[in-house]
C-alpha cells in the first residue's frame, strides 16, 4: 500500500524521523528491534540476503523509478511517500539516495557460530566510528574476510551511516559482539595477529603468517590503538612497513591492507 505523507508526526513515521539509534535497537526487546538502511542498492543487498523489510520510506519520483523493484519485491510492506521538501522535514536531511527502508534486526549470533570453517577473521576492539566500521565492512567482504568480532566499546555495524559506508556489506559477512574474543579464537584455533607498533613487531609480508591457516587480525583505534593487555597476549605483534617517516593508518586503512596480505591461499 502506497501512502501519500501529509502529516509527517505521524506514529508509523517515527522509525525514520525521532527514533534514535538506541531506541530503534530496543534492547529490551530485542524481537522488536528494527535498523534503517538507505539506498536503494544497500536495500536490495540486504533482501537479497534474507533480512525481512517493514516499511519504505521514498521520494515521489522514485515510486516509478528507482524503488519500483523494491516495491514489487515487498508487496505486503507499507509504503510512505512524499515530494523531496517534505521528506527532508521528516528526517531532517535530504535523502542521499531518496529512498530508505526499515528493517527488522536480526537474531544476534555468537563467536563460536560465525567462526565455524572460519580462515581469517577480524577483532575490532573499540573501534567507534560508524564510517570506519562501514569501511572496515566493505573491505572485509571484498577481501575475503569470513567475520568479523566487535569488542563491546565498538559502535553497532547496523547504525545508518555505517551500513551505508558499507554499501550493504553489513549483510555479507558474518558478526557479532564478544566480549573476550582474543580468549575465545585462541580456544578455537584461531592464532591472534595485533596490528601494533612494537619493538618485537614483524613485518606483514612475514612467511610465518601466511603459513598459518586460521588468523584472528586484531585491530584498534587510531588514537589509542590497543590495549597493552591484546597485544602482549598476542600469538603476533606485526606492523605494516611505512616510509616517509609515516607510523600508522586510518584503521580502516590499515585493515584493508592488512585483509589483502593475510588473505587465504596467498602465494
Amino acid at each position: 500500500m502506497i501512502t501519500e505523507i501529509h502529516d509527517i508526526t505521524a506514529t508509523e513515521l517515527r522509525v525514520y524521523s525521532s527514533l534514535t539509534e538506541a531506541q530503534l535497537r530496543n534492547d529490551l526487546h530485542p524481537d522488536q528491534a528494527i535498523f534503517i538502511a538507505e539506498s536503494p542498492k544497500v536495500i536490495r543487498v540486504a533482501l537479497d540476503a534474507g533480512l525481512t523489510p517493514l516499511s519504505l520510506l521514498c521520494e515521489k519520483r522514485h515510486i516509478e523509478g528507482d524503488a519500483r523493484d523494491i516495491i514489487e519485491r515487498c508487496p505486503d510492506i507499507p509504503v510512505y511517500t512524499g515530494p523531496r521538501e517534505v521528506l527532508a522535514s521528516l528526517t531532517g536531511y535530504t535523502l542521499t539516495r531518496g529512498v530508505l527502508c526499515a528493517f527488522r534486526r536480526p537474531q544476534p549470533r555468537d563467536l563460536s557460530e560465525i567462526c565455524s570453517g572460519a580462515g581469517r577473521v577480524v577483532v575490532l576492539e573499540g573501534v567507534c566510528d560508524t564510517t570506519n566500521i562501514g569501511a572496515i565492512f566493505r573491505s572485509a567482504a571484498a577481501l575475503g574476510i569470513d567475520a568479523v568480532i566487535l569488542s563491546s566499546e565498538c559502535c553497532d555495524p547496523l547504525n545508518r551511516r555505517a551500513v551505508r559506508v558499507s554499501m550493504g556489506s553489513v549483510f555479507l559477512v558474518p558478526w557479532c559482539f564478544c566480549a573476550n574474543p582474543e580468549r575465545e579464537l585462541s580456544a578455537l584455533g584461531f592464532k591472534t595477529v595485533a596490528m601494533a607498533l612494537r619493538n618485537n613487531s614483524i613485518d606483514l609480508d612475514s612467511p610465518t603468517l601466511k603459513a598459518e591457516p586460521k588468523l584472528a587480525i586484531v585491530m584498534g583505534t587510531e588514537g589509542d590503538g590497543l590495549p597493552s593487555a591484546i597485544i602482549d597476549n598476542a600469538d603476533y605483534v606485526v606492523k605494516i612497513p611505512m616510509a616517509h617517516g609515516v607510523d600508522s593508518l586510518n584503521v580502516a586503512a590499515a585493515s584493508a591492507v592488512a585483509f589483502w596480505e593475510l588473505r587465504k591461499n596467498n602465494p
